[in-house]
Formats: structure tokens, sequence, C-alpha cells
């Protein structure tokens, strides 16, 4: 440890620190979960819902696709509607209908506004008071039933395939018999009617609902609370004195860095031969850049359902192909993708760390790795087709077909394999590397790097410890652990580590500066990104104590992010600091926009989204989409493709990169998702945030408003953003599949 203890210690501080505070509020989550009743009741008694109806109807909702087809709870897919605050809407305006033509024989919005302002105190009165009793039942009126009953035939309507529903599917880009079984239809009603209750029924000993008074709903006093606002205001704060703290100490400490090393004049790692396992990698590029390729144009057909619905281009492949599925398919080919290139850079360093040898059996191990992967891939899309077809049995559907919840949407089964082969390769990175903590020299940063590969290999685990039944909260929790932390917390420290030790390998970058900046960084990145996960649980039926710690951390994990323009400037110096570094000036570009990215799309277009108040608002709306792909694809894609790149220049030295080719692909690939999001994304959002903020979210996402002409004309605006991103697409691909599989022509430097 010697001249690096205070870095280390600091780094340990933090992840005791921050996996305390993940772990103590986890027990919050479990402890405070909204309760899911043994019953619901009429006033004489008589069972309506029972707690095995709601479970049933969780399930039913999986397997049409669950958060890929509308959200709930603010949580999935942007063109159906929040089904949460859809139904806790219809269910409410019903109540007043029945009400008013009931006393007044005529309906709500015909009554004068003292009228309205009675029956509106009524109705806060009875759904905001609705509580389980001591024998864990709730007993509903007679009023709120028939307004129930109403609202759940929309549902069962919609769902199957009633003509009277058939536009309202088109707009929904549902297609018919979205759920063809009747009885599932109405189970899953009883599921939205329970979600949409716990959206309206006040924690015992607060005067906030279990989902912190989320959604918005005016007609019962749904409005921000006061620890909302507080901790928002809280949020900005921290924000500015993180930013103000890491500022001052670089400013002061920078000067104590020692000088970066006179680059070689000549690449040190053209020195070293090629092991087994590094030259069959090249499979693992082409198939990167093809499910690249293909992911990219599965997201052109989902933005295109959002113009025409139940067509593409007049072709009606909603049967066959429907949204749920392709949405599916692209988010989960696109983590594919992304996280083989991580594998595949891995791979590639585990011998050069290692002395320039492979451990015995390497090279097999690569290939099996890749295979299993490519059984994964295929596996697993065929099993969400057969989910959402409803060609399995609804009771495989979970374990082999699709588990409903986005980002981790592959079946238990597909998702035991998946981790498998992350535990695999955490086997043949550890043999790979583990030699060279034999040799003489500073460890600690293969210390560092050997411990971001240990985390990636274990971090995946908690996506195993949910299943097919287990309360959305608590799903939630786990779900995040995976989405946020094992990929925006370890991925990011892996990527630092591996990009430190290719700086370092090239003789471009001293040792000791090299360690410094990555445990620092690690240690930045993880103070706010490990309790951070919270700032996704604010309205997941958590208490005010999950909103205080996400709102703080998750301010925190700005701060880095903001201060990216120095680290993009040192990999900008890079290709100028040796001539042979012309040859790498392309992975050097990728890695240049993943720190613009980080910038905009993780930490601006992040924070915008972070804040309660914020998201208490525009949860679930084209903002959050528009910090999905500034982020997803900006900094993680960037990334994943700057490796691909950075390995295909050493397992093909002799051929050159078409720098028109490149060139082209990455302006356009930028280009391309600046047009998606400033053209259609983020002008949607802010509109759909304003209807948010002063209507209900219930109408932001509402059928009427999303259906207006504005809307419709910038969902096809967005198609120029599209099909610029797709040619950049094609273009990447056409370089690796040139590299990987044509006859190499000789570099002229």
């Amino acid at each position: 440890m010697g001249q690096y203890k205070k870095f280390w210690y600091l780094l340990v501080a933090v992840l005791i620190g921050a996996f305390s505070i993940l772990g103590y509020y986890g027990f919050e989550i479990y402890r405070e979960a909204p309760p899911i009743p043994k019953q619901y009741v009429t006033e004489k008694g008589e069972p309506v819902i029972t707690h095995d109806d709601i479970l049933h109807g969780q399930t039913a909702w999986q397997t049409t696709g669950g958060m890929q087809l509308g959200s709930v709870w603010g949580h999935g897919a942007y063109q159906a509607p929040d089904w949460t605050a859809d139904w806790l809407h219809r269910e409410l305006t019903n109540w007043l209908d029945i009400v008013a033509n009931q006393e007044y024989g005529k309906n709500f919005a015909d009554l004068n506004d003292d009228q309205q302002t009675l029956l509106k105190s009524r109705l806060t009165k009875e759904y905001r008071g609705s509580k389980v009793d001591e024998n864990g039942t709730v007993v509903l009126s007679a009023n709120r039933l028939a307004a129930m009953d109403k609202t759940a035939q929309y549902y069962i309507s919609l769902y199957g395939d009633d003509p009277a529903s058939k536009v309202t599917r088109e707009h929904f880009a549902m297609k018919d018999n979205t759920l063809p079984s009747l009885e599932a239809r109405k189970d899953l009603a009883k599921f939205f009617f329970w979600t949409a209750w716990t959206a309206s029924a006040e924690r015992p000993n607060t005067h906030a609902t279990y989902t912190n008074n989320w959604p918005h709903e005016p007609l019962i006093n749904n409005v921000p609370t006061p620890e909302n606002v507080i901790w928002s205001i809280a949020s900005v704060v921290f924000l500015i004195a993180g930013i103000g703290f890491v500022v001052w100490i670089w400013s002061f400490k920078r000067r104590e860095d020692e000088k970066d090393p006179v680059a070689p004049e000549v690449d040190p790692l053209t020195k070293l031969q090629l092991t087994p396992s590094q030259k069959v990698l090249g499979k693992y590029l082409f198939t990167v850049l093809a499910l690249f390729f293909v992911q990219v144009n599965l997201g052109a057909i989902v933005a295109h359902y959002t113009v025409e619905g139940q067509e593409f281009y007049g072709l009606d492949i909603s049967q066959y192909l429907p949204y749920s599925l392709v949405r599916t398919w692209h988010i989960q080919a696109a983590l594919f993708w992304i996280a083989m290139a991580f594998l595949a850079g891995g791979l590639f360093l585990a011998p050069i760390i290692n002395g320039g040898k492979d451990p015995k059996y390497q090279k097999l191990g690569v290939d099996i790795l890749f295979w299993a992967l490519v059984v994964l891939v295929v596996g697993s899309f065929t099993g969400s087709y057969l989910a959402i077809a409803h060609i399995i049995p609804e009771e495989w559907s979970f374990l082999f077909g699709h588990q409903g919840y986005e980002f981790i949407d592959l079946g238990r089964f597909w998702q035991a394999v998946k981790f498998g082969g992350i535990l695999f390769w955490l086997v043949l990175m550890l043999r790979g590397t583990v030699n060279a903590f034999k040799q003489p020299g500073d460890k600690n940063l293969l210390a560092l790097f050997f411990a971001s590969v240990i985390a990636i290999g274990l971090f995946y685990g908690p996506a195993l410890f949910y299943g097919e039944h287990t309360h959305l909260s608590v799903m939630e929790y786990w779900r995040w652990w995976v989405v946020h932390l094992w990929v925006e917390g370890f991925f990011e420290v892996f990527s630092v580590a591996a990009l430190s030790f290719i700086f370092v390998s090239l003789g471009l970058v001293s040792r000791r500066t090299a360690t410094v900046a990555t445990i620092t960084e690690a240690a930045l990145f993880l103070i706010g990104g490990i309790p951070g996960t919270f700032h996704h649980l604010y309205f997941a039926g958590a208490t005010t104590p999950i909103i205080a710690v996400g709102a703080s951390f998750s301010a925190l994990e700005v701060v880095p992010l903001v201060l990216l323009g120095h680290e993009a400037w040192e990999h900008w110096e890079m290709k100028q600091k040796a001539p042979w570094m012309d040859r790498l000036k392309w992975p050097i570009y990728c890695f240049v926009a993943v720190a613009f990215w980080n910038m905009l799309g993780a930490g601006v277009f992040g924070f915008l989204i972070n804040p309660p108040i914020s998201l208490y608002y525009i949860q679930g709306l084209n903002t959050t989409a528009v910090h999905a792909h500034a982020a997803l694809f900006g900094v993680y894609g960037f990334l994943a493709l700057g490796f691909v790149f950075l390995i295909a220049r050493y397992l093909r030295p002799n051929t050159p990169f078409n720098d028109k080719l490149m060139k082209w692909g990455f302006w356009l690939l930028n280009g391309g998702l600046v047009l998606m999001i400033v053209s259609s994304l983020l002008p949607i959002g802010i509109i759909q945030g304003y209807a948010s903020i002063s209507e209900g979210l219930w109408y932001a996402r509402s059928e009427e408003f999303m259906q207006q002409p504005l809307f419709d004309t910038l969902r096809w605006v967005r198609l120029v953003g599209d099909v610029v991103f797709i040619f950049g697409a094609l273009a990447f691909f056409w370089q690796i599949f040139t590299m990987v599989f044509f006859k190499p022509k000789r570099i002229a430097n």
C-alpha cells in the first residue's frame, strides 16, 4: 500500500459507509413496503379482491411485457400510460360521476363550484383514509366498488380484442389480445387497482400516501410533500458544495502530480506477441458491432410504433412483433453488446497484465464463454417472444420467458445463465492476472483493477434476489442494484481502471499518477453512486428517509461528472504524445465522447430528473428517455466502442482504420443522438412536464394529450435523427467487419 495508503483508506471508508447506508435503508424498504391486504371487502364483509388475486394479476402483467408496455409507479415504457396514474384518475372520476348522479342527477362536470368542492372533499377523505385493519382487510364503499368495476371494464376491454378499444390500442402501440385470457385480464385489473390504492391511501401516522403522494393528482390532493421540497433544495446545495470541494482539492493537489513520462518511440504493446486467447477475440468484436446494429434498428421500429401504433409504414406487424417485444429486444441487445465489449476488453488486458502469457486452457475458456453468450442472446430473445405471444404457459413465463421488469426482462433461467457466464469470465480474468501479483513493482493499480473485476463478477447476483411474486417495492430495490449499482457503479470503476492500465502500458502516463487518479475517481463515483441508488425509489412505496438519502447522495453522483472536461482534454492530448498514437486516434475519439456525454447525458440530464421535486412531476415522461439515451449510449456505448476499436487495432496491426468511414461513423452517431434529443425527446418531455405540473401525470401520459398533432409531428421529425444514427452505426459495423474478415493491408507507418 505504501505511498497510496491514504487513498486506499479513503476508498475503503467510502465503500464501508456507502454500503452500510444502502443496506440499512434496504431493510427499511422491506419493513415499510406498502401492504398487500389479505382481502378487500364490501361493507357487508364480502370478499371482492384477495391477496392471491393481486399476485396473479402481477404475473399476468409480467407476461404482457410488464414495464415494456406503459409503466407502473412511474417505471417502464413511455408510449402507453402509467397504469397506476391512469387507473387512479379513471376511478376517481368514475366515483365523482356516480355520486353526482346519485345526489344531483347529473354528471360531476355539470355541477356548480360549491357542489364540486363538496364532492371532492368527500372523495379525498374516502380515498386517502382507506386503511388496512388489524385483520389485514380493507373495507370498500358501494360507490367505490362501482367506480372500480367501471374502471376495470376499460382495462379488460383494452387488453383484449374488443373493437371498441381498437383505436386506443393503436394509440398505445398495443396488439390485439395483449392478454388473451379473460380471467387473467380481470386479475390484471386488480393488480392495477392495488398500485393505485397505494398511491391514494395514506401511510399510517402520516399525511402522505404509501408512494409519498405520487402521482400528482389534484382531485385527492396528491401534491409534493414538504419533505420532498426540503430534500430537493438540499440536493442542489449538496451538488454546489460537492463541486466546490472537489475543485478546491484538485486545485491545491494538482501541483503534487507526477509528470507524465516521455512517450516511447514505438508502441510498447506492439512488442508483445498476441496470445492464443487474444487472437480469438475477433468474433467478440464482430458480434458486438452486429448486435449494436441490430439494436439500433430495433430502436427505430420502437420509435416508429409511437407514430403508427400497430403498423410499420403500413404493415401491421404488431401481432408478430408487438411494441413490448421489440422494446425488450432493443434494450436487452444494448445491454448484451455493451457488456460483451467490456468482457472482451478485460480478456484482452489479462494476458498483458500477466506478462504476455496465457494460463493453460485460457483460449478454450474464451471460446466457451463466447458461445455461451450467443446461446444466452438467442435463448433469451426467443423466450421473450414466446412469453409475450403467450405461446408458453403462464407459469413458465417468469422462468423462461419475460420477467416484466425493465432492463432485467430476460427469464430467470436466462438470468442465471448470464450470471454463470459473468462468473466464468471472472474466473478467466482472475487466473489470467493473479500471477502478476508475484512480479516485482507497484501493484496498487493492479489491485484496484482486480477488485473491479471481482465486483463486476459478483454484483449481477442481486438480479436473482427476488421472485415472481416478490413485493414490487422489494423487487425495485434489487432491480436497481443491478441497473444502477452494477452498471453505473462498478462498470464505471472497471472502465477507469482498464483505461489507466492501457495508458500506463503504452508508456503515456506514470503508474503513480494513474494509480492515484484511479483510486480517487473510484471513491468519488462510489460515494454518491452506491447510496444514490435510492433516487430511483422515491415513489416506489418507500418512506421519507429514502428520499433524504437518495436526494443527498445522487446529487454527489453528479459532482465528478460535471468536471469531466479535464479528463476529455487528457484523453485528447494522448494522441499528440507520440506519432504512433495516430493509429489509436479513433479509440481516443470514442473516449473523449464518453467524457462529453458523461457530463451532459449522465450529469446535466441526469440531475434534471434527480431531485425529488423534479422526479415527482416528470418520472416516466420523455425527459427520462433523454437521460437514458444520452447516458446509456453516450457513455457506455461509446466506451464499449472505444474498447472494441482499441482491441481491433492490435488484433489486426496491419489493417488501417478507414479514416473517412470512421469519421462519418463517429460524427453521425454523435449528431444522430443530438438530433433525437433536441428535435423530439426533449421538447416532448418538456411539454409533458408542464402538463404533469398543471393537470397531473395521468394527463401528461394520456391518449388525448399524446395524440395531439404537435407530438405526431415531433415524432416524425425524430426520424431524421434515427436515420443519421443508423448510418453511423452502419459505418462502424462495416469498419469492424472489414478488419475482422478482410485480408489485411499493411499500414504505411
